[in-house]
């Protein structure tokens, strides 16, 4: 079961391959003993620094995908751009050229995709693959030396760069850059890489940058401004000789940062399949080792599996020997990462072995076995320590996969434990009603106290073998989350953190196991999986200890996890069990509407531009703006195709031509219809007719749920189309839909942290707040909805630390009357100004914020004046002296934001656990939980008794000095309701 919580944690090795050979090659190349060489005269400098590395980051990154991108020798569109580029390097050494050509043979005997593209560098691959792999969900790592990459670093996306060291044989051989990292080494954020470039130039790659401008003006400029966009249009700002050099250099810049930055569409003609573990022939590779003697990495490559517990290799003829039980036949094809042999036969069993030195589970595959174990399971009734248990399955979908074995481990001895083979394809075992039969009892009861790694998904593979699981009383994916949220959660990550004094115990992933398209788990022998299943549930149970003295170190944390994330998994199963009706007929109906008004768009932004072209190519699309139409260039950047048309430049072009207006209303609409209207018929299962979205309940650092495929959290309701959507989702036949949505929550959570009169009077009288501040802003008491419409905006928009050019954007006011805005509220609204410093300067002093419930959000801050502050007393700080970067700044809006949006998250999960026992009464059913709603269906005959319970319930989850209120409807689908 573990495979749901770790594919998070699958990763994708890429590799620089120019940048590693060539810091291979110098590295020798200039020690005093030489370049290395065989005794025929070979170099092999690059081999042996290629693979040597190749192995560290292998063993440190344990990929479940690679490659490996090279340059090519003929000219890339930047040349093309710019006959300087790269003008200066110096001629590649012949010898170089000869070790790559042999480093090449020996990556195609490893069977490591290596991936070239004519007109593009290896950057621009590596940046294509990336994205692809972060969307794909892999943590994506890119091994370089190369600094050009670090534009690429993105913690949101899981992708991070390996940076070489100079010495790329010392330790690992790199340092591993995520956002702060990069910051640290570079004085600019990772998003700010090119323009840094664009700035200052690259004296390396011929990047002229602007005349003048060396690293800490472009640093001093990029800290003050965001971005090269910003630093020109505030040019008026910017004195001296910088600014003249500025402007004399505003060409050369663009022209730089178009050389710098580094393109993520590559029309490469690979898969990230293609990327997948692949298998090779010792037997091919171990001639060429032995010809470019380099017989070591023989022994290397066998030493790599050992430590992975993988499948032995066939050893170096000098091991072997000592090998006399080996059986292993040199011929087959064998994984150099993967466990499992490459048998093109799925039916057939695999064979690998596990280094089992540490765990010997009991095979329960006789009923005086099953008896025996049962016996010693009900002797376990108490809480300390609950028993560990964990299910094996061949797929991820509760309602389709099959139980392939039940484990559970009750002790710390590595006989403690035993697992329960169901439906393997071959081998002795019980059948599935006898065991669950006996089982049943315990799994059923609360008397025995049980603990699981992500119960959510054990909880519905059991209800879907008729078992309804209880008793569970503790789950280490959800304390640890609780504990970090920042943090990852699955079960390899735990025994790293936790469990460093018992380097044995490793959970393995899914796809470490080896298996083709066409296995499952099913597929694997009885002592495999026994061993696999048993690693998760003895890991389980030696997390529960170093968890539970964790939580008791901080009380509040720890009644968090008790009373709000613990019971809320049981509700989350059951309304991803019970999903959501949808209307196929009408979601048709709808795509057509949406194609012939698509159509009609396409029409108008023919007739604005004078001629018809595609609005869904980027470079058609780019020379009507600005050629044709000669709208102002300096709000794009140049692509290898022309202009950029990003959503960021169209809002930079917002009103200087009415064909702006279509181009976004085109792009929504055929979002909204790709996205939602002609996906969702596809998501609906066959067995139940509803769509079933997953809720995660451990990804986000703010505590607020999130859901996937599909994601219904981000169902947009500001466009009349896109409010139709929602008419699509219906309750049960001629039952109710109901929506509780609670009413301006954040604003009365921000009211209540602030206390802050103003706002506190108007919840408590009643009042429309969002006219209350229209009012005080206008000074006037007749307000009109314009007027009231930019009260609301601001309201809003100063929880999430709106300022005044963000306001005047979203407002339609001048850059002028957003500042007066900004200005008139925080001087009426004093008291959430205080609070909303005082929290930025908790979160610098104590390097964390806390919501209402005691729930934390940690931060770590770049810049040292902020990092030399931890632990000082918060009222000392004062924000206005501080030196403070852009990504500071960014870090300090979401701190100032956490517990608001984290209270908002806690409220809601409290409403959710206690309106679950109250609906066991009833025939109504939650269905949804989308930010600060809820979504139910109920027969007619219920709504009236449980419209004034539940609204009761929900108003009254926290206690507030200003009431919670909740808007609660009904209707015959989601839009009625809403």
């Amino acid at each position: 079961y573990l495979l749901i919580i770790l594919m998070s944690s699958l990763r994708l090795l890429l590799i620089d391959g120019h940048s590693l050979a060539f810091r291979a090659y110098y590295a020798f190349a200039t020690s005093k003993k030489g370049p290395l060489r065989t005794t025929n005269g070979i170099p092999t400098s690059v081999c042996f620094g290629f693979l040597n590395s190749l192995i560290q980051v292998i063993e440190t990154q344990n990929p479940q995908a690679i490659a490996i991108a090279f340059d090519r020798r003929e000219p890339t569109f930047r040349h093309e751009a710019d006959a300087n580029y790269k003008a200066d390097r110096q001629e590649t050494p012949e010898e170089f050229i000869t070790d790559l050509a042999n480093l090449r043979q020996l990556l195609a005997a490893l069977n490591i995709p290596t991936v070239t593209y004519p007109g593009y560098e290896a950057d621009d691959i590596l940046g294509t693959l990336a994205k692809q792999g972060s969307q794909a969900g892999y943590q994506v790592k890119i091994l370089s030396g190369d600094r050009d990459l670090f534009q690429l670093v993105n913690d949101q996306e899981n992708i991070q760069v390996l940076y070489l060291s100079r010495n790329p044989f010392q330790n690992s051989g790199y340092s591993e850059f995520n956002q702060q990292a990069v910051f640290a080494k570079m004085g600019v954020t990772a998003t700010q890489i090119v323009d840094y470039k664009a700035l200052c130039g690259d004296s390396s790659d011929n990047i002229p940058g602007v005349r003048g401008i060396g690293e800490k003006t472009a640093i001093k400029l990029l800290q003050e401004y965001p971005s090269l966009d910003a630093i020109y249009e505030n040019l008026a700002n910017i004195k001296g000789a910088v600014k003249k050099k500025l402007e004399e250099g505003r060409e050369t810049a663009y022209h730089s940062q178009h050389l710098a930055q580094i393109i993520l569409e590559v029309p490469l003609d690979i898969d990230l399949q293609d990327l997948q573990r692949q298998g090779f022939s010792f037997e091919t590779l171990r001639p060429l080792l032995e010809s470019l003697e380099l017989r070591t990495f023989s022994e290397k490559f066998y030493q790599l599996h050992q430590t992975f517990n993988q499948e032995v290799f066939p050893q170096p003829a000098t091991t072997l020997e000592h090998s006399p039980t080996s059986n292993i036949n040199p011929e087959q094809q064998l994984s150099l990462f993967a466990i499992g042999s490459s048998a093109t036969d799925s039916s057939s069993s695999l064979t690998f072995t596990f280094n089992q030195s540490c765990i010997q589970p009991e095979i329960i595959d006789t009923t005086e076995k099953l008896t025996k174990l049962i016996h010693r399971l009900k002797e376990r009734q108490t809480l300390t320590p609950p028993i560990a248990w964990d299910t094996e399955t061949t797929g991820l979908d509760p309602l389709t996969a099959r139980l392939v074995g039940i484990g559970c481990c009750w002790g710390k001895n590595s006989q403690d434990m035993a697992y329960i083979p169901l439906n393997h394809t071959q081998g002795h075992q019980l059948s599935q009603t006898q065991v669950l039969t006996a089982l049943a009892p315990i799994l059923e009861s609360e008397i025995y106290p049980k603990a699981f790694q992500n119960t959510k998904f054990d909880r519905l593979i059991f209800k879907h073998q008729g078992i309804v699981l209880k008793g569970v009383v503790f789950d280490t994916l959800l304390a640890s989350y609780v504990l970090h949220p920042e943090q990852t959660h699955n079960l390899s990550d735990l025994c790293r953190r936790y469990l460093s004094d018992k380097p044995e115990v490793v959970a393995l992933s899914y796809k470490e196991l080896g298996l083709t398209k066409k296995q499952t788990l099913a597929d694997l022998s009885i002592e495999q999986v026994a061993d696999y299943c048993g690693l998760d549930a003895y890991a389980t149970f030696l997390l529960l200890e170093p968890l539970q003295n964790q939580l008791k170190q901080f009380p509040d944390l720890e009644k968090l996890f008790w009373e709000i994330e613990q019971p809320l998994e049981a509700v989350l199963a059951e309304m991803e069990d019970r999903g959501i009706r949808i209307d196929q007929d009408y979601l048709q109906t709808l795509s057509q509407q949406l194609e012939e008004e698509l159509h009609q768009i396409e029409t108008t932004a023919y007739e604005l531009a004078g001629e018809k072209f595609n609005l869904g190519s980027p470079k058609q699309l780019g020379d009507i703006l600005f050629e044709k139409l000669g709208l102002n260039r300096k709000k794009s950047r140049k692509t290898k195709t022309g202009y950029s048309t990003d959503q960021a430049t169209l809002e930079k072009l917002q009103g200087d031509h009415p064909i702006i207006d279509t181009i976004s209303q085109y792009r929504t609409l055929a979002k909204l219809k790709s996205t939602y209207v002609d996906a969702l018929p596809h998501l609906i299962k066959p067995q139940t007719q509803r769509v079933h979205t997953h809720f995660n309940q451990t990804i986000t650092a703010t505590g607020r749920l999130s859901s996937s495929d599909p994601n219904l959290q981000n169902i947009p309701i500001r466009t009349e189309f896109s409010r139709q959507i929602r008419k699509a989702f219906l309750p049960k036949e001629n039952w109710l839909l109901v929506s509780a949505d609670y009413s301006q929550i954040e604003l009365r959570i921000l009211a209540h942290l602030s206390q802050e009169p103003v706002l506190l009077s108007a919840y408590q009288t009643g009042q429309d707040v969002h006219r209350v501040t229209a009012q005080l802003l206008f000074d006037k008491q007749d307000i009109s909805p314009r007027e009231r419409n930019l009260g609301k905006t601001i309201n809003f928009g100063v929880i999430y630390g709106m300022g005044a050019q963000r306001f005047a954007r979203e407002a339609s006011v001048s850059p002028e009357e957003g500042r007066q805005f900004i200005d008139r509220y925080r001087q009426t609204y004093a008291q959430v100004f205080d609070y909303l410093e005082s929290t930025k300067k908790k979160a610098i002093a104590d390097g964390f914020v806390t919501t209402l419930c005691g729930r934390r959000r940690y931060f770590e801050f770049v810049s040292d004046s902020l990092r030399s502050l931890k632990g000082s007393d918060p009222h000392s700080i004062d924000l206005d002296n501080l030196d403070m970067n852009y990504a500071d700044t960014q870090l300090l809006r979401a701190a100032a934001n956490a517990p608001i949006q984290g209270s908002s998250a806690d409220i809601i999960k409290i409403a959710m656990v206690k309106i679950a026992p109250l609906l066991a009464n009833y025939q109504a059913q939650l269905l949804l939980q989308v930010h600060d709603e809820l979504i139910f269906e109920m027969p007619e005959s219920e709504w009236p008794l449980l419209q004034p319970q539940i609204k009761t319930l929900m108003e009254n989850s926290l206690a507030l000095t200003v009431p919670l209120v909740v808007e609660i409807h009904a209707g015959k689908n989601w839009m009625e309701a809403k």
